[in-house]
């Protein structure tokens, strides 16, 4: 297939997922309303200026996160039967393989049902302090995810190597499995922190998932470029509603599952290095958790008013749609930035 109509593909497919996620929001939030399957903002001593700036958005709706995989899900499945039936233009659109998409795509909806499964239980309140798994039966769920594809890289695709910028691909050995295991679940959970405004989360991985279409297309992994895209345009549907004032939130069954993905793609494409930069946005509120942490316990103080960090920005008092676009916007330069040293790095 030549770089042109591959390039059609990547859009094609991204228009397609967009416009599907559009068709399927007014069903699911329909039924978000008609089952009551709102956030429930849980009174939590440690955090009063969360519950404080937070209490109005109780009962808003969550679990949309349903639109962007269910979206990205129900488009591979159409174009996959499209295929086989007609073939010809749906074969060319076709891009399930098992090289590239069958463990990102896996990994997407196994981690989303178990999102699911968390976002219901603190819904209803069951489970630890007041509803939903406890952080450390998520890290573990989280973990047995990230290790299925760790075998998958390792074992099936017989892939080791760690790829430096400006140095080299260095192969680590069995090193690779826990390196893959951290990238995966320090990305989910960053992910996960980030989702804490109107439209925060969603704006900072279309950037992200953006840049992963590139740098696949850009590395010859057709297919996968194809998949970022469908999820980009997803994204951009959901986000149509997610904006502030939101009709609905992510949940975990979206923030987790593309946070996971998010560090699939980053192996995959071997620039798990470049990370950082280009989902800079989620490195920093991960970060400014663990800072605030660390400081309560060994100094016995905040340095934060309150954490992840687009929550201090609001203590202090700046907008919600002002912390939002100002974030979104060192994402932008930030991705932009891990684009160009992705391309110089290859001119090596």
């Amino acid at each position: 297939m030549t770089d042109i109509l591959t390039i059609s593909k990547i859009i094609g497919v991204g228009a397609l997922s967009f416009f599907i996620a559009i068709l399927i929001t007014p069903i699911v939030y329909k039924l978000l309303i008609k089952y009551r399957l709102g956030k429930q903002i849980r009174e939590d001593a440690n955090a009063p200026i969360f519950m404080q700036m937070h209490r109005k958005k109780a009962g808003t709706p969550t679990m949309g996160g349903i639109i962007v995989w269910g979206a990205v899900l129900i488009l591979i499945i159409l174009i996959y039967v499209f295929s086989i039936v007609f073939n010809g233009f749906w074969g060319n659109l076709n891009f399930l393989s098992r090289s590239q998409t069958w463990l990102p795509l896996g990994i997407l909806i196994i981690s989303a049902l178990i999102g699911m499964a968390d976002d219901l239980m603190g819904i209803f309140k069951i489970g630890s302090r007041g509803g939903g798994l406890h952080m450390r039966h998520r890290l573990i769920l989280y973990t047995l995810v990230a290790a299925i594809g760790a075998w998958w890289f390792y074992y099936k695709l017989n892939w080791d190597s760690l790829h430096i910028p400006f140095i080299g691909d260095f192969s680590i050995g069995l090193w690779y499995i826990p390196f893959f295991i951290f990238i995966i679940v320090a990305t989910a959970f960053s992910t996960n922190e980030t989702d804490g405004l109107d439209g925060l989360v969603g704006g900072v991985l279309l950037f992200a998932f953006s840049a992963f279409a590139i740098i696949s297309f850009t590395e010859g992994k057709s297919d996968l470029a194809v998949f970022n895209a469908a999820i980009v345009g997803a994204l951009l549907a959901f986000l149509w509603f997610n904006i502030n004032p939101a009709k609905f939130f992510m949940g975990d069954t979206g923030a987790m599952s593309l946070g996971i993905t998010l560090g699939v793609m980053a192996m995959l494409t071997n620039t798990a290095l470049f990370l950082p930069l280009i989902g800079f946005v989620l490195a920093i509120e991960s970060a400014t958790v663990i800072i605030q942490i660390a400081s309560k316990k060994i100094l016995k103080r905040k340095i934060f008013l309150s954490t992840p960090i687009h929550h201090h920005f609001e203590a202090i008092g700046w907008p919600e749609a002002n912390i939002v676009m100002r974030f979104w916007i060192i994402s932008g330069i930030a991705t932009a930035l891990g684009l160009i040293l992705f391309f110089v790095d290859r001119s090596f």
